[in-house]
Parts: C-alpha cells; structure tokens; sequence
C-alpha cells in the first residue's frame, strides 16, 4: 500500500524522517507547561496552556511525548506492507519509569500474538500487554534489533515489524525523559545513577462542569444565526445540531456546519438566556487554522460527541482511521479546556494513537 503522509491542516507537526540510528537533532528536554492568564482560569485550576507534544518519525516508527514527558512510540507499516502486527513501546517519565509494551493486530483477529521473536530471540507476549522487567528487556532487544517478528501460540509467524528506526526512537526518549547517560537508559546508557533522571511534571488540574441539566430550546431563528457567524456552508445539510445542558444553565451546541468525505465539522456555541455566543476552546481542534492569522469565527471539532460529560473531536486522516488526532475536552464554566489528546502523523497503517497531551480532571 501506498505510503501516505497527514496533512499539516490536523495541526499535526511534520514529521523529521531520521536514519534507523540518527539521535536527535538536539538534546530535547521534557515538555513544560506555561500559565495562561489569571483572568480566565478557574477557581482550583493550574489552567497550563495546552502545548501538545510534537511527534517525531524514525523511518518505520513514530514516537511521541506528553507534557508529563511519558513517551511512547509505535511501528508503521512500510511501502510494500500494510502491517498485520503494530507494536508500541512507551515509557513513564522519572527515575522509576516502567516500560509497556503492546503489540495489536489492526487487520482483524487472525491469531493472538504469544511469542516476540527478535533476531531468533523469544519473548513471551501477552494479549494485554506487558510492563516491568520483561517489557524492558523488549524493548532493550528493540535498540539493535534487525528482524522482529510476532507468533501464535503454535508457532506461526502473524506478521513483521519493521526494526528501521527503532533504535533512533528509543534513543530520542531517552534525550526526551533525560535519561542519557544514565543506567536507566535503554539506548544511549551510561554510568549516571537512576537518581540523576528528570522526575515526572504533574499534569494541570482542569476543573469540569458537570454536563446536566434541560438543554435550551433551539429556535429556527438562533440556529439560522448561529450558522451565519460560523460561516457554514450552505449547500451542507447535515444532520440536526446536538444540544446538550450543563450544570452552570448553560446549554452547549454542536452545529453542523460542513464535512469531508470522512469527516462533519460542527461549530461549538454556548447558549445562554436564548442568546447564542461562540464558545471558548483552549486549544485548537480539528481543521481549525493556528497563529497570528487565523481567522476562524467560531471553534469547531471534528466528528463531535458527548459522553460521559466529555465532548470529543476526531479528526481523520483518511477513512481507514490510521492517522489522525483524537481529542478531548471538558466545560469549565468559561470555556471548553483540553484534558487529553493522541494523534498519528503518519498514515501507515496503525490506528494506535500516541498520547501528546494530558490533564487531571476534577469535577464538581
């Protein structure tokens, strides 16, 4: 299959395609978080600007980190193979980080792996995961790794990974966590104590408002408004606008404005006393465009849903749902906050979203 690369307009970061072995440009250090305004932060919140990590490409594997500095990377089809098995390896930030590892069959059930076999050397496998001593020693074999390849529980090859860029990933979460020349290392190891690594950063505290409540009345003349100040396409007729009450009166509406092939871009407005203003996002999403130039009238998500009071946007790089960001946010009173975010850069086959963004929810 065609190897395919994401569209910058997800708000994805281009990808540096590296050498298998090629460290990082420079030494990076792990992600911070900056302070927003006072004037609109809540009662109980740390209220970070949201700064989702920027993934990185090594060839055939993609690697990411959040701004708690956990770090996880995962395998990509190549040009000549959409893949059968996809493995990811991730990290926790700190002295004490455990490895995971995950391996996932993203074609279908054929078989659950058992056995990872690198370079003839077996690991037992678990359909759940693994983590701990025996997912390091995965993913230790991972940094020099040639051949890598998952069996079922008789024996029969599943499928191959990649080892291209392997090595290069787990040496850019060491830079990432601050583990060089450390003996918590997996790549680029030295004679550092544990004690010397970078500890985890806490995630922002984001406080939620409780989605309940009656959700207000949408007259044909608020939505016909509303589709006005969103600009929305008017040949679009999608289908009807979501509303949903939250526990402060307000109502928040999710309106169809325009779509893709894949994907329904729906407008966000918060109704209050039957008037419908725009609603406040703290991080952009979906298509939305970012800088100084933006224009947007009115923040959007991609695919919107409510569950469980918390809306959700997914947008997709193409149909197969293999690349894409996946996002999260909860309603604080004042504005839609981000509390966690994934996103795959490379559309290659593996629909395994790597994390780049969390919070603490905390509601009320």
């Amino acid at each position: 299959m065609k190897r395919v690369a994401l569209a910058a307009v997800l708000g994805l970061a281009a990808c540096s395609q590296q050498p298998a072995d090629a460290p990082p440009a420079a030494t990076p250090t792990p992600a911070t978080t900056a302070s927003a305004s006072p004037a609109v932060a809540a009662v109980g919140d740390d209220h970070a600007v949201p700064k989702p990590g920027d993934p990185k490409t090594f060839r055939d594997w993609t690697v990411a980190c959040d701004n708690v500095a956990r770090c996880a990377m995962a395998s990509l089809g190549t040009d000549a193979d959409f893949p059968a098995v996809t493995l990811q390896v991730a990290r926790a930030a700190g002295p004490d980080g455990l490895v995971e590892v995950a391996l996932a069959m993203p074609q279908g059930d054929n078989g659950a792996p058992a056995t990872l076999r690198i370079d003839g050397r077996a690991f037992a496998v678990s359909g759940d995961g693994l983590s701990g001593a025996s997912a390091e020693a995965i993913a230790r074999a991972l940094a020099n790794a040639t051949t890598i390849e998952a069996l079922d529980k008789k024996g029969k090859r599943l499928g191959t990974i990649s080892a291209a860029g392997a090595s290069a990933g787990l040496r850019y979460i060491d830079a990432q966590q601050g583990r060089a020349g450390t003996v918590t290392a997996l790549v680029a190891r030295g004679d550092k104590p544990a004690a010397t690594v970078l500890a985890a950063r806490a995630a922002p505290r984001v406080r939620a408002v409780a989605f309940a409540g009656t959700p207000a009345a949408l007259s044909p003349g608020l939505l016909a408004g509303m589709r006005r100040t969103a600009e929305c396409d008017p040949s679009f007729s999608g289908p009807e606008p979501r509303a949903h009450g939250l526990a402060d009166g307000a109502t928040l509406v999710l309106l169809p404005c325009s779509a893709g092939a894949y994907n329904e871009i729906d407008a966000l407005f918060i109704v209050r006393d039957g008037k419908a203003t725009p609603a406040r996002v703290d991080a952009p999403a979906g298509f939305e465009e970012t800088g100084a130039d933006s224009q947007t009238p009115v923040h959007s998500v991609i695919n919107g849903d409510v569950d469980g009071g918390v809306l959700r946007s997914y947008a997709k790089g193409r149909g197969l749902g293999d690349c894409g960001v996946m996002q999260s946010f909860v309603w604080d009173g004042t504005q839609l906050r981000l509390t966690e975010q994934r996103s795959m850069g490379e559309c290659r086959g593996n629909p395994d979203y790597l994390p780049v963004w969390q919070a603490r929810v905390v509601r009320e």
